[in-house]
């Protein structure tokens, strides 16, 4: 089974690891609103960048959304600056939709068969929208989507637990971002072992901030 990790921010914040990282937008629109709460946004830009490092150490494919960004901005530069080079599995992609499955994306991940089944690792904005549609289109499609609680939010807070209920209801894995690394590394003896439990214990009272501000389903 591989993997990707999907990415949206914009705005200026299984063993075989050829995953899709979903890093979904994060905007300086966002960072900026009040609608979000500061404590919350930075415990979450905590476990969005450890995510992104570890889909690069482990050559996971990212793909990465911004939704508008002529008037939402790019991707944040706290994680667009762990972005691995031109040469690594890195798709970035501009869209209107809600869902990331444009196109593009939906010829690059096809749908699941028998030999060909997608473990889809999703962080960004917002839970509700966007994050919903997008995994909601991936598991139509047969594919296995981990939703990580620790790195999604909503403008307004209410919205993420009811969309994460509905996402574990429909099929998706909620859980977390240091529960998805370990299970990627799968055995102390992984010679990227070190490297990723190294930004594990670098970031684990942030990581704790993180879980108990937005791990409450």
């Amino acid at each position: 089974m591989s993997f990707r990790l999907c990415v949206r921010l914009q705005g200026g914040v299984p063993r075989h690891h050829q995953s899709i990282h979903h890093v979904k937008e994060w905007r300086n629109e966002a960072l900026s609103s009040t609608h979000f709460h500061p404590h919350r946004l930075a415990t979450q830009l905590t476990s969005i960048p450890i995510s992104v490092s570890t889909a690069s150490i482990l050559n996971m494919s990212i793909i990465a959304t911004t939704q508008n960004a002529a008037r939402l901005g790019a991707t944040v530069p706290e994680v667009s600056s762990l972005f691995p080079a031109q040469s690594a599995p890195l798709t970035e992609i501009d869209k209107t939709v809600f869902s990331m499955v444009v196109p593009e994306v939906a010829d690059m991940i096809g749908t699941s068969t028998s030999h060909h089944q997608l473990s889809v690792i999703i962080v960004g904005i917002e839970t509700h929208i966007c994050v919903t549609q997008t995994t909601l289109d991936l598991l139509r499609r047969g594919h296995k989507v981990y939703v990580l609680a620790d790195g999604v939010s909503s403008c307004n807070e209410l919205e993420r637990p009811i969309a994460l209920a509905r996402l574990a209801r429909e099929g998706a894995v909620v859980t977390t971002s240091e529960s998805v690394l370990f299970e990627l590394l799968g055995d102390a003896k992984n010679p990227h072992f070190r490297a990723i439990s190294g930004l594990v214990k670098d970031s684990k009272d942030d990581t704790k901030g993180a879980v108990a501000a937005l791990g409450k389903l």
